[in-house]
């Protein structure tokens, strides 16, 4: 049975402004811009530059009246005051506007490179060799198969049927090695190899040959996999030799290039330019922070819809086309005034989160030295700035700030704490440091395993467990004792 009860609830929702807010404040510098210039195209209410003010007449104070009616004419009813969006005194000009550059921001613009591709600089460097047109074919294929980094990563017998397929070309494995060692041939030495061993290989052979550089091929050929292990024993009993010897072998490997393909200045690659939404200074000992607002243009409300306006409100004859009018422009007016709102507190609430952290980690900012880094979690900015935690977050997430020590994501100053012997609250960020510098500290010939980095440290006055140890040490990129040692 259908039956009508009345029920009250008491919810919570986000208005649209707040949302939008939101969304603000997650951007960084790059992708704010570009949002400004999509709401620019999306709301003609909505202009950018320098605004030229107007004065307007005192006769637009009044209230304008709701109801208009004419001779033989409907009366239109409108939701609106036409006044609120006319008055000058009732809207301040600075409600009105948003200006995001700051003239203390320097216009640094990123140079652009030109030039031939890394696998043009191949083809150009075949055309120097007679090769009949089968064999030209194949070089042409083998260069398009050259990788990034200079490898090619396929098999020989593969290349051999891609070649019958796609290029219509019919050929051996032989005749394939024998244009691929032509090809090897080319510059930088290396390029075109199929392993890192063949790479080292054919960079070695290259050069004069000295009794080192004899030593470091044997070693490269016959004994690859100790080297990589780092078995130096193993490698000194097997070719009978001294350290000194070994040590001036080593040496010349450690010179060569991993990766020829990265050392062409033309190789294309996919950069992405980090553009810092803040920068902190020194100043006469203090710290100062600023805001980047670059390429952020001047926002303001088009005088064009309020004269729209001021035109309705003169009209004798009010029709139900004006009125549709009038509804759409409020809307246009009052996005238009929401987001340059927006913006003002997007700036207002990454200045002030940044302002937080700055003087939170004030020691750190001054010096630059990551040991001075205090343990600092979202919810002790929130708690400071009086901010929800997922504000923090989004502010902390994707921003960047270039300090004199050089540019990095804000999150990175957020660390966890531990305790030390004292009973004192240290960052997690202070411990790996000091980790990493006695690393680096360490005698290459006898590596400190993890049991004895943990000791080390234990001795500093940081009880810290061997997996934790080397926990740490995976995230600093550090390789275990045995591959950290050196002849």
């Amino acid at each position: 049975m259908l039956k009508q009860q009345l029920k009250f609830k008491l919810s919570q929702k986000l208005s649209p402004q707040q949302i939008q807010l939101m969304k603000l404040i997650q951007l960084p510098t790059q992708a704010f811009e570009q949002r400004i210039s999509q709401e620019m195209e999306e709301n003609p209410a909505l202009e950018g530059g320098k605004e030229e003010r107007e004065e307007y007449e005192d006769e637009f104070s009044d209230t304008y009246e709701d109801e208009y009616e004419d001779d033989g004419t409907e009366v239109i009813e409108t939701e609106i005051n036409v006044d609120d969006y006319l008055s000058d005194d009732e809207v301040p000009s600075y409600k009105l506007s948003s200006n995001n550059y700051s003239a203390d921001d320097e216009d640094k613009q990123i140079p652009y490179a030109s030039g031939k591709s890394f696998n043009q600089y191949l083809l150009q460097q075949l055309n120097t060799y007679r090769l009949d047109e089968e064999e030209m074919q194949i070089a042409k294929f083998l260069v398009g198969s050259v990788d990034e980094s200079g490898y090619i990563r396929r098999e020989i017998l593969d290349i051999v049927d891609d070649l019958a397929f796609t290029q219509n070309v019919y050929t051996s494995e032989e005749k394939v090695e024998r244009v691929l060692n032509i090809v090897q041939g080319l510059d930088p030495a290396g390029v075109a190899a199929r392993s890192l061993q063949e790479c080292l290989l054919i960079q070695l052979k290259r050069r004069e040959e000295t009794p080192p550089v004899a030593l470091a091929i044997s070693i490269l050929d016959e004994a690859f996999d100790q080297f990589t292990k780092k078995h130096y024993k193993k490698i000194l009993q097997k070719f009978d030799i001294s350290e000194d010897q070994l040590r001036d072998a080593i040496h010349e490997i450690e010179s060569l290039n991993p990766k020829p393909g990265g050392s062409y200045a033309g190789n294309t690659r996919i950069v992405e330019h980090v553009i810092p939404d803040f920068t902190i200074k020194i100043r006469d000992g203090e710290l100062e922070l600023t805001l980047n607002g670059r390429n952020a243009p001047e926002l303001h409300v088009s005088r064009d819809y309020t004269n729209m306006l001021k035109g309705y409100k003169e009209s004798k004859k009010k029709t139900k086309k004006q009125k549709d009018a009038v509804m759409f422009i409020k809307q246009k007016l009052d996005a238009a005034k929401w987001f340059i709102e927006a913006i003002k507190q997007r700036q207002q609430t990454l200045f002030v989160t940044m302002s937080s952290i700055m003087n939170y980690q004030k020691d750190y900012f001054l010096t630059g030295d990551e040991r001075k880094l205090r343990p600092m979690i979202l919810k002790d900015i929130a708690d400071e700035i009086d901010m929800d935690v997922s504000t923090v977050s989004r502010v902390a997430n994707s921003k960047y700030v270039d300090t004199p020590y050089g540019t990095f994501l804000i999150k990175e100053f957020f660390s966890e704490s531990m305790k030390n012997d004292q009973g004192e609250d240290v960052s997690t960020r202070e411990i790996k440091k000091i980790l990493e510098i006695t690393v680096q500290e360490e005698d290459k010939k006898k590596p400190l395993t993890d049991d004895k980095l943990a000791k080390v440290l234990k001795d500093k006055g940081y009880p810290i467990a061997r997996r934790t140890i080397a926990k740490y040490r995976e995230q600093l990129d550090i390789p275990v004792a045995r591959l950290r040692k050196e002849i």
